[in-house]
């Protein structure tokens, strides 16, 4: 709330200097009607008390004081008040997540009921019902840091990999937070939108607190430290076959909370420990995460948010008010009342409803069709815009016979899994995006060849376009796996991975296939557990030399892969 105090100002201030008017309005009037001051200079004024007759009875609203009201509330919607950034469409509502979980021997510790490393699992489950939608990444880290699995959306798939985490999977002993930090970072930069790095550990090496303090300095993804333990400590858990404290393991570990706080001071870093008797922990990490992605956007050149039209509400009721029997300026209403309804653009027909019928019925009904009957919404709002809240609401079939732009008519049939005729409202339009968007649904529907002409002309206007480049390489090697083959496979493609391309002025809509291998199918079907598959993954990483950084690739089962 003080965040917004702070951020509240006018988009349009000059139009503040029509308040003046409206003062002035009610001076002169009651200046007019003050019959002492219009006959003091004519009436001497012994005589002029005995003659006037003063008004007596209580202050009733007057039509000056409506009029006076209505062009204070007009003065103030024109000036635009504002106090937050508008979002571009289709840009992510919440920012990337990534989840770094220590797997240093002492998260076996049973200070935290059953073990940290099981109450960090737990926090994981919590935070993803808090961020249903949104996409999340999990590392893992030791002496070595790993990617357990990139950003996805698809919660029950990052259960079941967290699900398999242990300490004795790692290949590397120790804790090295700050190469951690320095991993994640650098695949988080990849990010358009800010996102923020959340360690769930039981401690941080002092070595790290330079790193953290370059990594806040830096303005990059935002660090937040959550420890997982108590001050008292409690003994480490350790596998049957083994007895406490054996081969250099602990038989016991406590939570500095000093050190914590120290790095927190430090390096001004967001630093918490978990609660044990409910949630609060998981919502102050969520409220950081979505704290840096609001500042990240008021820095940007985002379009500030104008709020001035929720003064129409009470323009409007104030002008009901000038039919009221006796009052003479009714002529005035009607005027604000026409000038609201030119503002809103009122259409000449309504949108046509979708019908579920025969080809020829349905492909009519995707395109908005004129009609004589005008509804109440019609008068406030645009088939475009109702199409828009039709698509927040996420009924895509209805948004689809409301929009008359035919870009957005086609992202909402491409939602509503109508690839046919989404490539029929893209060709619409001559862009790359709508180029690439054609792409897109003809990929849905297997037909990969044309796919790759319709990239490969959007590549030929925006020779740089990343996600081009990304979904012709997918198509190739689709295309080529069913030569190897002989049979056509049906790729897992999903057809709701919609991104915003903000390096166009504009604003592309873009449609990010994802992979054709679905993960947690693959994972069904290996001979192995995952966790015994992360521990070999993990082993194999280690031994392979260090590579210098390269753009990355699509990775099967990665959604909404960026190159």
């Amino acid at each position: 709330m003080l965040d917004s105090l702070a951020q509240f100002h006018f988009i349009r201030p000059w139009w503040l200097l029509a308040l003046l008017p409206a003062g002035l309005l009610l001076w002169a009037v009651g200046w007019r009607e003050d019959v002492r001051k219009r006959w003091r200079q004519n009436i001497a004024p012994h005589l002029l008390d005995a003659l006037v007759v003063d008004r007596r009875g209580r202050w009733h609203l007057r039509p000056v004081h409506l009029t006076s009201a209505l062009m204070a509330l007009g003065a103030l919607a024109m000036a635009g008040p504002t106090w937050e950034r508008e979002r571009p469409p289709f840009l992510e509502e919440k920012a990337p997540l990534a989840i770094a979980i220590d797997l240093g021997v002492t998260m076996d510790a049973m200070d935290v009921s059953p073990t940290r490393l099981e109450r960090a699992k737990l926090k994981v489950k919590s935070l993803l019902a808090l961020r249903q939608g949104a996409r999340t990444a999990i590392y893992a880290y030791a002496g070595s840091t790993h990617l357990v699995l990139p950003l996805t959306d698809d919660g029950r798939l990052i259960q079941t990999f967290v699900d398999a985490l242990q300490t004795s999977i790692m290949p590397k002993p120790g804790k090295n937070t700050a190469l951690a930090l320095r991993t994640i970072d650098a695949d988080m930069a990849k990010e358009d939108t800010p996102g923020t790095i959340v360690f769930f550990t039981d401690g941080v090496e002092p070595g790290a607190t330079e790193a953290f303090k370059a990594q806040v300095d830096s303005g990059r993804s935002l660090p937040v430290v959550l420890g997982f333990g108590t001050e008292q400590g409690g003994p480490l858990k350790t596998p049957d076959d083994e007895a406490p404290g054996s081969a250099g393991r602990p038989s016991s570990a406590r939570l500095d909370v000093q050190a914590l706080k120290r790095l927190g001071s430090d390096a001004d870093v967001p630093v918490a420990t978990v609660t044990l008797d409910g949630d609060d922990d998981v919502a102050w990490v969520q409220h950081r995460v979505q704290s840096h992605l609001a500042q990240k956007e008021s820095e940007s050149n985002a379009r500030w948010k104008e709020a001035g039209w929720w003064l129409v509400l009470p323009i409007t009721l104030l002008s009901a008010l000038w039919f009221r029997q006796g009052w003479t300026v009714r002529w005035l209403g009607t005027w604000v009342f026409a000038a609201l309804l030119a503002a809103t653009g009122v259409p000449r027909g309504a949108a046509a409803q979708l019908v579920e019928s025969t080809a020829d019925e349905q492909q009519a009904a995707d395109a908005p069709a004129p009609s004589h009957h005008k509804r109440f919404i019609d008068w406030w709002l645009t088939p475009d815009q109702q199409g828009r809240l039709a698509f927040e609401d996420e009924d895509y079939a209805k948004a689809a016979g409301l929009f008359t732009d035919p870009m957005w008519r086609g992202v909402a049939l491409y939602r509503a899994g109508r690839f046919d005729a989404a490539q029929q409202a893209f060709a619409l339009v001559d862009s790359p995006e709508s180029l690439f968007n054609q792409g897109n649904s003809l990929a849905q529907r297997r037909r990969y060849e044309a796919a790759i002409a319709f990239y490969t002309q959007a590549l030929q206007r925006r020779p740089d376009w990343k996600e081009a480049k990304a979904n012709l390489a997918l198509m190739k090697a689709l295309i080529a796996r069913q030569h190897k083959d002989g049979e056509e496979e049906a790729p897992d493609l999903q057809p709701d991975k919609i991104e915003f391309d903000k390096t166009k002025e504009q604003g592309g809509k873009q449609v990010q296939l994802t992979a054709a291998q679905n993960a947690e199918a693959w994972m069904r079907n290996i001979q192995t557990s995952p966790t015994a598959m992360l521990a070999r993954k993990f082993a194999l990483q280690v031994q392979q030399p260090a590579r210098p950084a390269s753009p990355a690739q699509p990775v099967a089962g990665q959604q909404g892969a960026k190159p």
